[in-house]
């Protein structure tokens, strides 16, 4: 952002407005992905964005501001980073989708499995859920069981109903499927054993993130690969936001563990829509056609190896390697907590206002005056930051935040939490203008 920038509270959300009425009588939710949606933002917030360079984005009404959702945690490079879109578009005048495999297929499947190490087969899809819900499916076959034990205190693992049906937003959804679905907590390995105990030869597999905003406790991981091992099921690692944010090999990597079966997606392209399930030979092999047990109908999609994006990936594993990508998140990521901290304990803010994770993948936590979780505060810093600026659903830095847009976020945050401080003293309904935001898992509206 430069000298030229309007300044804070000049903007106007004209154009976002009329298109926010159009989108609702035309788009379910007004958008395409729910944690997009207005009600996950303040009533004073862009409503569209219209283009993107680095880390700053620019909406339908030309305002500024500097990104740290980052295409929910999908852009680790930065927007329309030329060297990624060159490539895409270098593939894509080739052609995006043939009859047979494209050889771009075999050269991404020989990057990927060289740089996130310790697995012998990967095979590609467009999103998340398509590679996570493979992911179950290959266990069920190999093991022969049905139940799934996933962690409770995760957000969000597939848009299928083997995970959806275990939320708050399971209408729709049969119950025989959601009794298929077990949950144990983080970070509690007893409460996985008593699953096992409780359901004895019955659950085919496992299904976490390494790491959230909470790390794991000495020996968690190691305990649930362990019990995993024992009881025949399959570990599978949830890595989408964990894999090219905390290690080149992934956060397997930095736990020492051995994972049976790992997702990745997100920063595997840039933005660009491309998904990983990678695992052990004997059991990614039962979608395949070298073998003599019944098939599994593992990953089939039209545009799953969809040229462009395969080229995508390509090019952002080149550069993970050549340029130390996720040292730079980590140097980011520290630089802005320690300016946000220093806010923090000059205000009197502990524990009303927190950032939490680690440097390259950081959230914070809203409080009121109990110390108690609040939407109406965190939709007070995101109107608060906005005006300010910024778009903040999160912290999470990318390769482009240089320091002086980390400085300039750190001040604008130190600015915003001058008005929370005063809410807290005041009450937040005299600062927050229109209604809180809301989670996306809630029964009702």
């Amino acid at each position: 952002m430069n000298s030229q920038t309007k300044p804070p509270f000049a903007q106007t959300f004209a154009n976002s407005s009329k298109m926010q009425t159009r989108a609702h009588a035309l788009i379910p939710g007004g958008a395409h992905t729910y944690a997009k949606g207005d009600d996950q933002y303040p009533v004073l917030a862009p409503g569209f964005l219209a283009r993107g360079q680095g880390c700053h984005v620019w909406d339908v009404d030309g305002n500024e501001f500097i990104e740290y959702g980052m295409g929910l945690r999908a852009v680790t490079l930065g927007h329309a980073y030329a060297p990624v879109v060159e490539a895409a578009h270098r593939q894509m005048l080739l052609g995006e989708n043939y009859t047979r495999p494209a050889a771009i297929e075999l050269d991404c499947a020989e990057q990927f499995l060289s740089l996130i190490e310790g697995f012998d087969m990967v095979k590609f899809g467009k999103n998340g859920s398509d590679a996570t819900t493979a992911a179950v499916r290959l266990a069920r076959a190999y093991t022969g069981r049905d139940l799934i034990a996933r962690c409770a205190d995760q957000p969000f693992f597939s848009v299928d109903d083997w995970f959806i049906g275990d939320t708050a937003m399971s209408a729709g959804i049969p119950r025989a499927i959601q009794e298929l679905t077990l949950q144990f907590r983080y970070n509690d390995t007893e409460s996985l054993r008593a699953l096992f105990e409780q359901n004895p030869g019955r659950i085919a597999c496992v299904v976490l993130e390494a790491a959230t905003a909470v790390e794991p406790a000495p020996d968690f991981l190691r305990s649930v690969q362990e019990l995993c091992r024992r009881e025949g099921a399959v570990f599978i690692l949830d890595e989408m936001i964990t894999g090219f944010r905390w290690h080149n090999a992934g956060a397997k990597k930095v736990y020492g563990i051995s994972p049976d079966l790992s997702t990745f997606g997100k920063g595997m392209g840039n933005g660009f829509s491309v998904s990983a399930l990678a695992g052990r030979r004997e059991i990614m092999e039962l979608g395949g056609l070298q073998h003599d047990r019944e098939r599994v109908f593992l990953l089939s999609t039209t545009h799953g190896a969809e040229t462009h994006s395969l080229a995508a990936a390509i090019e952002t594993m080149q550069i993970y390697r050549r340029d130390n990508v996720i040292e730079f998140l980590y140097r980011q990521g520290e630089r802005l907590r320690t300016g946000v901290n220093r806010a923090i304990v000059s205000l009197g803010l502990k524990g009303s206002f927190e950032v939490l994770g680690r440097p390259s993948n950081m959230v914070y936590a809203t409080r009121d005056q109990a110390q108690q979780p609040s939407q109406a505060f965190r939709a007070l810093f995101l109107q608060e930051t906005i005006r300010r600026g910024l778009i903040m659903p999160s912290m999470v830095v990318s390769f482009s935040h240089s320091d002086a847009d980390i400085d300039q976020t750190i001040e604008a945050i130190g600015e915003a939490l001058q008005v929370y401080r005063r809410a807290l003293e005041d009450g937040v309904e005299r600062y927050l203008i229109g209604r809180p935001v809301k989670p996306v898992f809630r029964k009702f509206n």
